[in-house]
Formats: structure tokens, sequence, C-alpha cells
């Protein structure tokens, strides 16, 4: 465990996001403040004749104007091109462009990136043309003059989640150390807490974190109906993800990117950036459990919180003077599935014991939906500005409480709090739990 007495204080010193409810820092904490849902109608292919026809889309996006030449990018997928507007947005926050001492050797990138949209009408066609029916198998060579015919090499490349990093250390000349990882939701909240550890270590300067994802295709959307996994409240796309009411019946597909700027304190202050926050403490664990199943107990989850409030110093279980917890919100992964809410609610409850009913719990996936990979990278940066504007995002769509979730979750409107430290949960199918705590800096 990090000692953060011997270490370097990190600090985020730029952060951006392009998401359902928008494309800019303000414009989407504006309209998380003000409880508005950014789900509707699936557009990226026809979803009539599925049980789920409704996510939250990015929608009038224009990747290319956050670029310095938009024909190197030209074949970029979607999950590329969120995450270049997110990475231009925090990098030029950050002031970067006007550090000419910068060693771009290093700066490193380590994104939580999936995949982009997929082209399900050309992998369709290619396996059905190959297919040899009279000897009931596929016929490799037939397969392959079908794949030159239907395939586009541009988008069978896009699609893979390194791309990502490649575009944005193209556009920025990152040459540092470069990682993705693919830790199903948890993947963007695991790739800032290890980004920090590397830069406590001093392997790099700076660090580019974050992540990017869309699963808003006919195999993703396909793949999580068949789990049973999303809503399909059909009629009232804006109404469907309600994580902890008693009807929740799953969540909703969202998709998009976010990424923050990460280093040292006093390379901060050294090069003349201003700090915006102070991520304190980190913890990941395997519930060792089952691939799609949460331990019922939540011990994984709890496990990751309690390794992030050891790593920042923090008894979970003291009061200040006016009896206020050292967590003052929690950023839920709050899914909106049955099992998620229920054992999330289990974990915190058993970490914080007595003050867990003092600290308000959110989800913004009642919103926004679910970013998968870049979930917890657009909630990290809710749980800042929260700080920044004294404000709790609300939960909304909670009208019907569940009588065994007894926590805060900031029922349907945003509420005024004094902030100075959050926790942030993202918690990925196979086990993987995932937890972040950030601070005011001033």
């Amino acid at each position: 465990m990090i000692d953060n007495n011997n270490n370097p204080r990190i600090v985020v010193t730029g952060m951006g996001w392009i998401t359902p409810l928008g494309h800019d820092l303000q414009t989407v904490w504006e309209k998380l403040a003000s409880g508005t849902s950014g789900v509707a109608p699936i557009e990226r292919f026809d979803a009539r004749t599925f049980p789920t026809k409704f996510a939250a889309q990015v929608r009038d996006y224009d990747f290319t104007k956050y670029l310095k030449d938009p024909s190197v990018h030209e074949h970029a997928a979607a999950n590329t091109q969120f995450a270049l507007g997110a990475a231009r947005q925090a990098w030029d926050q950050a002031g970067l462009d006007n550090h000419h001492d910068l060693d771009l050797r290093r700066v490193g990138l380590y994104l939580g990136a999936g995949e982009g949209a997929l082209n399900f009408a050309s992998y369709s066609k290619t396996d059905l043309s190959g297919w040899d029916a009279a000897n009931d198998k596929t016929d490799s060579v037939k397969w392959a003059k079908a794949a030159f015919e239907y395939m586009d090499k541009h988008e069978e490349i896009g699609q893979e989640s390194n791309m990502p990093i490649s575009h944005i250390a193209r556009e920025f000349g990152i040459r540092g150390p470069a990682f993705n990882c693919l830790t199903a939701c948890a993947a963007s909240t695991q790739a800032i807490g290890e980004a920090v550890d590397m830069l406590r270590r001093g392997d790099v300067d700076v660090m580019i974190s974050g992540g990017t994802h869309t699963m808003i295709h006919v195999l993703g959307v396909t793949g999580f109906n068949r789990l049973t996994a999303l809503s399909t409240r059909s009629g009232e796309p804006k109404k469907a993800s309600r994580p902890f009411d008693r009807t929740r019946d799953g969540f909703v597909m969202g998709e998009g990117g976010g990424i923050v700027v990460l280093e040292s304190l006093d390379h901060a202050i050294a090069r003349g950036a201003k700090p915006i926050a102070e991520i304190i403490g980190y913890g990941s664990t395997a519930d060792a459990f089952r691939i799609t199943d949460m331990h019922p107990q939540g011990r994984g989850p709890a496990a990751a919180i309690s390794q992030a409030l050891e790593q920042a110093g923090i008894d979970p279980f003291a009061v200040d003077d006016s009896g206020r917890p050292p967590i003052q919100y929690i950023s839920a992964h709050g899914t909106g599935t049955q099992e998620n809410d229920s054992i999330e609610t289990k974990a915190i409850k058993s970490v914080f014991g007595d003050n867990a009913k003092k600290i308000p719990v959110s989800s913004i996936k009642s919103m926004m939906g679910h970013l998968i990979a870049a979930a917890g990278v657009v909630e990290l940066i809710t749980c800042i500005l929260a700080i920044k504007h004294q404000t709790l995002p609300p939960t909304i769509n909670l009208n019907d409480p569940d009588p065994d979730l007894d926590l805060d979750y900031v029922p349907n409107k945003s509420r005024p709090a004094k902030l100075d430290v959050c926790l942030s949960n993202s918690f990925g199918f196979g086990g993987q739990n995932d937890t972040l705590i950030v601070k005011r800096i001033d």
C-alpha cells in the first residue's frame, strides 16, 4: 500500500468529456445538476425488434473541430472520436501547449478504452457468405474472399480498443509509456488509479488518462439483452434508468469518453498550472466469485473502497466536530440493476458503518446511461465538478424507494452541500472493483 506521506501529491490539471448530455464541462454539468436525461430511442441502428429500443447516444458531435489536422484521423472510429475531443479539452485546460520544456517522452497514456461501433451488416454478410451449408461449417477460403469484399479495413482496425491511444499519441506527440486496460465497466477508473501510481513512482511527468467506449451497436445491445441486464421499459426511455428504485429493471446503455491530465503537484506548480483537484486514494480488487455476478455480500467492492480509504489515510468511522463524515459524497456505480444497487449499498454500509447513512450517494447513470469502460472517468469528473460547485448531482427517476435500500440517494433534485472529499466507485463484469478518492485543492 502506497504511503501518501512519502510520495508526491498527484493532482488533476485538465479535464474533458464527450457525453450523451453534451460535449463540454459546463453544459454537461448544468444538465446533471438540473436532472436532465440523455436517454432517447436508438438511432444508430434499427432497434424496433429489440427488447431494448433506447440508449443514451452522443449526438451532434463533430470531432474534427478539436483537431489540428482532421485528415490524420479521418478513419477514426466512434470511440477514438470521443477520446480525441475529450483529450483536446483536457490538454488545453491543463495548458500543456504553453509548457515549452515539456518532454513528450515523459508524458504517458493510460486509458480504459473499449471498442467503437461495429459494422454488423458487413460482418453478417461475410459470415453468411462463408458458410458451407452442405458440410455444416465455415469455408475459410469463401469467408476470406467475402471479407475482402464486404469489410472495410479502416473500420475493422478502428474498432480495436488500442486505437484511441494511437490517435491521441499522434495528435499530441506523446511518446511516453502507453497502456490500455479493458476491465469492463471498471476500466477507466482502474486506468486513472494506475496512472496515479506511475506518477508517484516517478516513471513519468504527466499522464493522460481516462476512457472511451461505445457498445450502442447490434452486438452490444443484443449481448446485454440476452444477459437481461438492460432495461426494457418501452415507451418511456427518459424514465428507464432508475438506480435504487424498487421498480428498476436494468441499466441503460450510454456512450462517450472522458480524459483527465494528471501530474504531481510540484510539477504542476513549477510549470505554472492550476491544480483542479487531488487524487488521494485508489483501491482495486477482484471478487473471485462469478463471471457476471458480484459477490452477494459485496466483499470485492468493500475491499476496494477500504483500500482507497487506507491509501488516503481516511478513517471511515470518523466524524468532524459537526458530525460530518470524512467522505461527503459517493458517486455510485449505481447501474439500476437489482443486483448491483443492492450489493453496492451493502458494501458502503459494511465499510462506513453508522456513517453510511450520513453520506449522500447518487448515480449519474440515471441521466447519461452507462458509458461502460468510460463510466468511471466521467463519474470522477462529476465528483470534481460537484466539489467545485458545492452541489450534489441527483439520482433521477427515484420515485418508488426500495425498502431494502436505505441510504441517501439524493432523489430527483440536486442539492447544495459542503464538499471537500468525494469517492467514486466502478465495478465490472468478472468481479473487477475499483475506487478513487478525490479531494478539494485550494
